[in-house]
Order: structure tokens, then sequence, then C-alpha cells
């Protein structure tokens, strides 16, 4: 009974956050490309078929309800917005070759993460605490992948060192999930290069000129 009024409170408010559709076309927070927002409907539609295919028992007994899988659908478009259709796909893949239940939510947002990761993207949680422990200047030092970087600078490298966890991480995960949505677009990130040092201009002396230069110090010093 507990189970069921806690659906029906998601469902609710997931209703009152969406315009009412029997498709999973509502427009996802975040999301103002129609294009880019009809791939994420496509790739979730796709999920939710692998799963079918998958999962044929399982689903049907937790999907029995076409109106209930409309709004679990939308719910999952809005929870996942961040991850490109590629990652969200493999991320279902993955799910379903690791485990032989039907994935939850969190499973699937863990396995689009697991995507992310097997290519050297951390997750939010160990690039906070990586772009934390960085020692100054910040910019020369070895990163896991540059958008740990670029999240801490434009979170503000004093205002991370200076404030509790609880104030700076909201900040900082904000900045890396932007990120992440951009990577998973297919942007590339480099660090800035870091400029050399400039090599001194006089060139180093030459036998004759330290004998001499020597000769002079000690006459200079009535050696």
């Amino acid at each position: 009974m507990a189970k069921t009024k806690a659906a029906g409170e998601v469902a609710q408010r997931v209703a009152q956050g969406t315009a009412a559709s029997p498709t999973t076309s509502a427009t996802p927070a975040g999301q103002t490309d129609p294009e880019q927002r009809a791939k994420l409907v496509e790739a979730i539609n796709q999920v939710f078929a692998l799963f079918r295919l998958n999962f044929h028992n399982q689903f049907y007994a937790a999907y029995s309800d076409s109106e209930q899988l409309n709004l679990i659908k939308r719910l999952w478009l809005e929870t996942l917005v961040e991850f490109s259709p590629d990652v969200i796909l493999r991320g279902a893949k993955h799910a379903i070759e690791t485990s032989e239940y039907l994935p939850t939510l969190n499973r699937m947002r863990e396995s689009c993460q697991h995507c992310l990761v097997s290519q050297g993207v951390p997750s939010p949680r160990a690039a906070y605490l990586e772009a934390c422990d960085k020692p100054s200047p910040k910019h020369e030092q070895q990163w896991t992948h540059p958008i740990v970087y670029f999240a801490g600078r434009d979170s503000d490298w004093f205002f991370l060192a200076n404030n509790p966890e609880a104030k700076t991480w909201p900040v900082f995960e904000k900045h890396y999930q932007g990120y992440l949505l951009r990577l998973s677009r297919g942007e590339c990130f480099e660090l800035p290069e870091v400029a050399e040092l400039p090599k001194p201009e006089t060139a180093p002396m030459t036998d004759e000129q330290r004998q001499n230069a020597l000769a002079a110090l000690r006459e200079e010093v009535g050696l």
C-alpha cells in the first residue's frame, strides 16, 4: 500500500511539472534544442523497448499500465537529460548486461555514469575531491580529465578552498554536470598550455673566461 502511494505521489509530481501528453515529448529541464530533445525522447523510447525485450515478464509486471509507463518515461527523460542519447543507450546496454533484473532509474544513472567513467571521466564526487585537493597553481597540475579543472575554475578556486563542503559542493556539481553534458554531446576539452619559462639569454662561460674571472676575483680580495 505504501509503495502504491509513493508511486502515485511521484507520478503526480511529474504530471504537475510537465504538460499532459501520452508520449515522452515533454521538454526536459535545460533542453531548448528541439532536435536534441527529439533525439533524447527517441533514446528513452529505445531504452524501454530494450528493457521490454530483455526483461519481458518483469517489464509487464512493473509497467502494466500504459499511462503510468508514459509518466515514468517522462521522469526518466528529465532525470537523464544530462547525458547524450548515445550515452543513454550504452548505459541501458550496460545495465542489461550486468543485471538479471529490470533496472531502476538510479541503476540507469549509474550505468550512464559508468559509460563516461570508462572513457576516463571521473564521477562528480571524485571530480570534486580532486579539484579541492590539487595544489596551486592549478593549471600546472595533472588532471584526470580536463573538465575537472574547468569545473573547478568556474566554481572559483578561492571559493572552493575557503568555504565548507556544504556550500562548495552544490556549486561545483552544477558546473561539472554542465561540462558532462557538453562532453557527452561530443565536445572536446583541452587543458590550457603551461607557459614555459624563458631560457636564460646569457651563454655559459668558457674555461678561459672562468679562469680570467677567478684570477680577477683573487686579485680583488688580495689572494
